[in-house]
């Protein structure tokens, strides 16, 4: 005489599986390849703002120019300028607002990626290396890639503080770029920090430049070449370009006219 099997509930059957399946793009962050591809993503938002930051502060060589009658410095028009982006079909700094929060999207994923990505290398290889091989293949832009990443992202702080928010910068202007800049780096302790700061940059600029490439795929042998170049090319440019600004204010070359 057969006897009923009495079964209780499946779990962990292929159903129960799909009904626990993360979105795709949640799944594919979840590994390591994932987490590559969103620091690379987020790293070319950044690379592009930088350059397009220290591009448009070069305009403060430009010193005083005319507009509407009147002598203002170049700076301070190009600063009004991004707030008026697509006005009137938007309202005024609604487009440079929206810039603002994809490039905090893009800090906040970039910095989640690189410190969750070390927790799981540290699980995957608990004991350090002990070969005197290691710092052989990473130069030293790769090895110091964690700390110049926490100096920038201080100075970053340091930098909306001075220069957003006015809280550090005395007798702070809100628009008045060419005056706060003057203000703020004609102070030898902050001209030197930046200095500083902007050197770190350059340093995780070049590795990230050169990793990326890595992360997304491209990383055929026949371009490191140009892969080298590329990354040198805009941690030199980033650099020079940033650095000038402290020392032309330090010179007299940027200086308020009274």
């Amino acid at each position: 005489m057969a006897h009923a099997v009495t079964r209780g509930p499946v779990s962990g059957t292929a159903i129960d599986k799909k009904r626990r399946r993360k979105p795709f793009l949640l799944d594919l962050y979840s590994t390591a390849v994932g987490k590559k591809y969103v620091m690379a993503i987020t790293g070319i938002i950044g690379i592009g703002f930088v350059i397009g930051h220290m591009v448009g502060n070069l305009k403060m060589y430009l010193g005083l120019i005319t507009e509407g009658g009147e002598r203002v410095y170049d700076i301070d028009v190009y600063g009004e300028f991004l707030r008026e982006i697509l006005v009137p079909i938007l309202p005024r700094t609604y487009f440079l607002w929206g810039l603002r929060l994809v490039l905090i999207a893009a800090l906040v994923l970039h910095v989640h990626a690189a410190y969750t990505l070390t927790v799981m290398n540290h699980r995957a290889r608990p004991v350090k290396y002990q070969s005197s091989r290691d710092y052989v293949a990473a130069n030293f832009a790769s090895r110091t890639m964690r700390w110049t990443g926490v100096i920038v992202l201080l100075f970053l702080a340091w930098h909306l503080a001075d220069f957003t928010w006015g809280w550090l910068n005395p007798g702070f202007e809100r628009g008045a770029v060419y005056r706060n800049t003057d203000a703020s780096l004609s102070r030898i302790p902050v001209a030197a920090l930046y200095v500083v700061a902007n050197i770190a940059l350059g340093i995780h600029l070049f590795h990230g430049t050169w990793s990326l490439f890595q992360s997304m795929g491209w990383n055929n042998p026949r371009f490191n070449r140009w892969r080298r170049g590329l990354a040198t090319g805009i941690a030199t440019a980033i650099v020079v370009g940033n650095v000038s600004f402290p020392i032309a204010v330090l010179a007299g070359i940027v200086e308020v006219s009274s």
